[in-house]
């Protein structure tokens, strides 16, 4: 999965996604209600962290893949919704999936 551009995409979506949850379901509770502030900080620099890599590992794909410009702008704002990145990588897993369609003759 992680010797191509569009499987190290896939993979650090599916990271970013999960960052996104544990920092909104899991940190952001243990600050807010447990004082805990350090979840946080270390739940918010791991998700920064992948949230550039994302962005990177977008370009490369859409480089390396030829993605429109649409698809290009759709997976940065499935970046910015929670569970985005899981349905735009799942989108990505289902177009992978369907078998190329000749053009008839």
């Amino acid at each position: 999965m992680l010797k191509t551009p569009l499987g190290r995409f896939r993979a650090i979506a599916l990271a970013e996604g999960l960052s996104v949850i544990a920092l909104f379901f899991i940190a952001m509770p243990l600050k807010y209600a447990l004082g805990m502030p350090q979840a946080v900080k270390f739940t918010g620099w791991v998700h920064g962290l992948l949230f550039v890599l994302y962005l990177f590992a977008l370009m490369e794909a859409a480089i390396t893949c030829r993605w429109s410009f649409v698809r290009v702008v759709g997976g940065v704002f499935a970046s910015l919704l929670p569970f985005g990145t899981f349905v735009f990588e799942a989108r990505l897993r289902r177009e992978a999936a369907e078998p190329a369609v000749e053009p008839a003759r």
